[in-house]
């Protein structure tokens, strides 16, 4: 019997996004599945954050339809669409925490107030500490792995992020890197990063979790290399210009294409 394919957890089919004379998103088409990494590239404005908000429902397709889960959410209502983003991690650059709220609040805001998450009072607590302790945040409270830890404690299969690492010196920039990782291989979680750091693209395409000595190993096992299903896409002025692993990416001699390569190996 032939294997059925894979439903896609994630698929734009020719969407257009357009304000007014403006086309932010034009005829991109293009599946995600299960466990796998979207590297997103391009210069400023080439409609990366759009794609991202449009996968959220958060901006409605002017033509074309997104599915999540396998439904067409142009078709759902605010309620329904709130149940699907349940099951969605997001994290965007000006996605701040409540101010009026600690740590703890904002970590076990979405348990609380997403009314499709099904725990008990007694449960949220412990839920909200092991995202803390996922992002190895007990003993401090830095801003940003507080969102991060926002963004996984509902254990959501599709993760979208928008410049993590942005302004974050290398270092820092690494150790959000590497939690993404984490979370990407112990759930097997879909992810969609947004990224202007090819290197922050060629770490997830080469580095997995190992969670017996809870450490970042490569891919490469004894000259065999593990595929852990990143594809790299490319914006350019609203559409998708590549799509495809790294070593085709870094092939290309499409001058725009090349130079987000080039850039990160100056």
């Amino acid at each position: 019997m032939a294997e059925q394919p894979r439903q896609p957890v994630l698929r734009f089919e020719h969407v257009t996004v357009a304000f007014d004379n403006l086309v932010a998103l034009d005829d991109v088409s293009f599946d995600a599945h299960e466990g796998e990494t979207r590297v997103i590239l391009g210069a400023a404005g080439s409609g990366k954050t759009v794609l991202l908000k449009t996968a959220l429902g958060l901006q409605k397709p002017t033509s074309g339809n997104v599915y999540v889960f396998g439904q067409d959410i142009g078709k759902l209502n605010e309620k329904q669409l709130f149940d699907i983003r349940s099951k969605m991690g997001m994290l965007f650059q000006e996605s701040a925490l409540f101010d009026s709220l600690d740590i703890e609040e904002n970590v076990a805001y979405p348990l609380i107030n997403q009314s499709c998450i099904k725990i008990k009072d007694s449960e949220i607590r412990p839920r909200v500490e092991e995202a803390l302790r996922f992002v190895e945040l007990e003993h401090t409270l830095d801003k940003f792995p507080s969102e991060l830890a926002r963004a996984v404690v509902t254990n959501p299969p599709l993760v979208l992020y928008d410049s993590p690492t942005a302004g974050l010196d290398p270092i820092t920039a690494h150790t959000i890197i590497a939690l993404l990782i984490k979370e990407r291989d112990i759930g097997q979680t879909t992810t969609l990063m947004v990224t202007h750091r090819y290197q922050d693209g060629t770490t997830m395409a080469n580095f997995r979790y190992n969670p017996e000595s809870s450490k970042l190993v490569p891919v490469s096992d004894h000259g065999r290399k593990l595929d852990v299903h990143t594809i790299f896409m490319v914006m350019q002025e609203g559409r998708l210009v590549f799509e495809g692993p790294q070593d085709r990416l870094e092939a290309s001699t499409d001058p725009y294409i090349s130079r987000f390569v080039k850039h990160a190996n100056n």
